[in-house]
């Protein structure tokens, strides 16, 4: 058997499931393969990063909406704001910027009230 015939492996998912894939993946010029690798590589970021899928909807929902706004608003450029993106790429860049976002998602689960079981 050949390396390539080694490398995959089928697996059964749902009709709905390959269709979403399959719209999604268009117009990034994905397969639809392509297109579940990329949401398991994300699914394994947010798992790792200790968010839950609801946070990091959330947390995308609000990066989205900011950069609407800032597109609808034309906001120019400041040495103030570069000052402030170069700050945030060498935050992000040493994962620190990460590390601090596991630990307030740790601490505000911590604070948040247990339900009932």
């Amino acid at each position: 058997m050949s390396q390539a015939q080694a490398a995959f492996a089928s697996v059964k998912l749902p009709s709905a499931l390959v269709a979403q894939a399959r719209e999604a993946a268009q117009p990034m010029r994905r397969s639809v393969a392509g297109q579940v690798e990329y949401w398991a590589t994300l699914g394994r970021i947010v798992e790792h990063s200790g968010l839950t899928a609801r946070e990091a909807q959330t947390a995308i929902a609000n990066y989205e909406a900011t950069a609407r706004n800032a597109l609808a608003n034309k906001v120019a450029a400041t040495p103030q704001a570069d000052a402030l993106l170069a700050q945030y790429m060498a935050v992000e860049a040493d994962g620190s910027l990460a590390q601090r976002v596991r630990e307030v998602v740790t601490q505000n689960r911590s604070k948040a009230p247990r339900k009932a079981a």
